[in-house]
């Protein structure tokens, strides 16, 4: 297990968090949360040895692997495949192992090493490789690409595939999704509840850490606590313990009222004096409470427009593209009122952005038409805008530039709803982070007063408070919404329609994201089969067709009777697991007087999760041979 202890950790002079004690149990996964700055980052760095323990004792089992997605990748000519494929450390260095046992004509040493690759699956870890990078986006034909000719974002998905293909002990994940769609987003999140080893997990996404974690390690006024459950139950956890925290504050507030008021006025008096004194002692020993804060430092609404137009943009019969040549999407036809709240879903590269970009007038049609209202303005947002900022200028001065009509003050007070406090407002923009470039768009498309908001992926970087504040915001926007985003409690939270982009069409979708989720399974089955190599059959009459089928029910009944045995035993001990976790979840198990139950829940934890993954593959394996059979 982690085990903190009086944990201190500091960048500098500074302290990060002090004084923080708890237990990661191993399998647990935990979201590691707590406002930007806090120390997230630099606990990652200590768990892993980069950084030194100020005081107090951070220790785990000296024999873990620990797996961290680079930040870097260079320009490699080795292929996606096998750069993934590096990230089992263990294979490749049996791998060299075998190559020089094989050099030096070493037979019984090579035989050896063999068995060792077949312990640990090195011979499906191409084929894994592969499932991992399907996951994430990659095509089948993009494997054997070069690392060197994919952009950085695509470059990030290898680091990440990479880690989750090292079989590690420990797994620390530091914003995972920032480069993800929400197709490889809901992948990773079913990938992630299958994974058996201990997961800490840095998001903003909090409907990704819903699914995901069950245990969460706040961060805050120096302070590091342990909550069991997922985000929404640490939520309601954190509300209940600041209304108690408020009212204690304020119970004690009323009483150091009552007692300065009493030594304030005896303790001149020779006759009070010994009481004020010990009134005095009192106030001194009074624990050291903090008032309670829940509001968030993001705080802004769009402006409602002085004129709302109806219809506000209108595509008919329009191709989109990138010149003639190059055309995305066919027959388009979208029609955006006021109060329209339209997400955007389809697979990586299916034109999502290109849609957007066309109804902000980024791209022109290659045919058809764009009826655009008389005074609309587009709030449109996109990661380029932040790559147009003014680098060598500052947050007010972006601002001023673009609204000359409004103060110094005017200008400072805006910036303040968006975070930017003080002389935040007046730093390089070079020197900010992706987060706070996406917080300055958004506070300068708000001034815009725009009727129609186009949004391409805006919670890119963004924490959670920022993201609950847009989602407020967006919630009370009395204009039309297009919405492209990865973020499932954004979408779920502002989009009252969502329409379908793929093959070349875009089409209403009618479903929620478990819906598309479900659609996304079929079509991967579907591209399965059509990749298939047709059999041409020859003809048969029903009669001897009926036979034929009859033959092959009866030779798949054994495999399907072992395969639902199979399934009902999984079932059992997943339930068993499940029942497991829930008590593992709870503090009180770790209590000294549990000690022995506890052991006994982790051991039969163990037991389980390996005799779950054995049989779910023998099940796999015979659906497979009744397919086979069937088909």
């Amino acid at each position: 297990m982690i085990n903190a202890n009086n944990l201190t950790l500091a960048r500098g002079v500074n302290p990060l968090f002090q004084d923080a004690s708890f237990r990661i149990h191993p399998g647990h996964k935990v979201g590691l949360v707590g406002a930007n700055g806090c120390g997230k980052s630099s606990f990652f760095a200590a768990l892993t040895g980069n950084l030194g323990i100020d005081q107090g004792t951070l220790e785990m089992p000296g024999g873990w692997q620990i797996a961290t997605v680079k930040q870097e990748t260079p320009a490699l000519s080795q292929s996606a495949l096998d750069y993934v494929i590096d990230g089992d450390t263990e294979y490749r260095a049996l791998e060299h192992k075998l190559e020089q046992a094989r050099a030096k004509n070493d037979g019984s040493r090579e035989a050896e090493i063999l068995n060792q690759i077949d312990v640990i699956q090195g011979y499906s870890l191409d084929a894994r490789a592969g499932e991992l990078l399907h996951g994430l986006g990659f095509m089948q034909e993009q494997l054997q690409d070069p690392v060197s000719s994919f952009s950085g974002g695509w470059r990030m998905r290898l680091n990440l595939a990479q880690a989750l293909i090292s079989r590690a002990d420990l797994m620390l994940l530091d914003e995972p999704t920032n480069h993800l769609d929400l197709d490889a987003v809901l992948w990773l999140q079913r990938w992630l509840k299958r994974y058996t080893g201990t997961l800490v997990l840095i998001s903003h996404d909090r409907d990704f850490l819903d699914n995901v974690i069950n245990q969460t390690l706040h961060i805050e006024h120096r302070k590091a606590r342990l909550y069991s459950g997922n985000y929404t139950s640490f939520e309601r956890q954190r509300a209940e313990q600041l209304a108690q925290q408020e009212a204690m504050y304020q119970k004690q507030q009323r009483e150091v009222k009552h007692l300065t008021s009493f030594v304030d006025r005896f303790r001149a008096k020779a006759s009070k004096a010994k009481q004020a004194q010990s009134r005095l002692k009192r106030l001194q020993k009074l624990p050291d409470l903090m008032p309670a804060h829940v509001d968030s430092q993001f705080q802004f609404r769009f402006i409602n427009p002085d004129y709302m137009p109806y219809p506000l943009l209108t595509l008919e019969k329009s191709n989109c593209g990138y010149g003639p040549e190059t055309t995305i999407l066919e027959d388009v036809k979208i029609n955006l009122v006021p109060g329209s709240r339209i997400g955007l879903l389809g697979r990586n590269g299916a034109g999502k952005s290109t849609l957007i970009k066309s109804l902000a007038g980024e791209l022109a049609l290659n045919c058809g038409t764009r009826f655009c209202a008389q005074e609309l303005t587009i709030g449109y947002f996109s990661q380029h805008q932040l790559e147009q900022l003014s680098l060598d200028s500052t947050p007010l001065n972006q601002l001023l530039l673009t609204h000359p009509d409004m103060t110094d003050l005017e200008g400072r007070n805006h910036l303040g709803r968006f975070g930017f406090s003080g002389d935040q407002a007046l730093g390089q923009i070079n020197t900010m982070s992706g987060g706070e470039k996406a917080r300055l768009v958004l506070a300068m498309i708000v001034l815009q007063k725009p009727q129609l908001l186009l949004l391409d992926e805006p919670t890119n970087h963004l924490d959670i408070e920022m993201r609950q504040a847009l989602v407020m915001a967006l919630q009370e926007f009395d204009g039309a919404i297009i919405l492209i985003a990865h973020d499932r409690f954004l979408l779920e939270s502002c989009v009252d329609e969502f329409y379908l982009v793929g093959n070349g069409k875009v089409e209403p979708f009618s479903g929620d994201i478990d819906d598309y989720q479900r659609w996304l399974d079929d079509d991967k089955k579907a591209a399965k089969q059509e990749s298939k190599v047709d059999k041409e059959l020859p003809k048969v009459d029903k009669k001897e067709q009926r036979r034929q089928q009859a033959e092959l029910r009866k030779k798949a009944a054994p495999l399907k009777k072992q395969a639902d045995k199979l399934e009902q035993q999984i079932e059992q001990w997943q339930g068993q697991l499940d029942d497991i976790e829930q008590q593992l979840a709870l503090s009180e198990t770790y209590d000294a007087e549990n000690k022995a139950h506890l052991a006994e829940l982790l051991q039969h934890q163990g037991k389980l999760k390996p005799n779950i993954e054995t049989a779910e593959e023998q099940w796999m394996e015979l659906l497979e041979q009744i397919e086979e059979i069937t088909e």
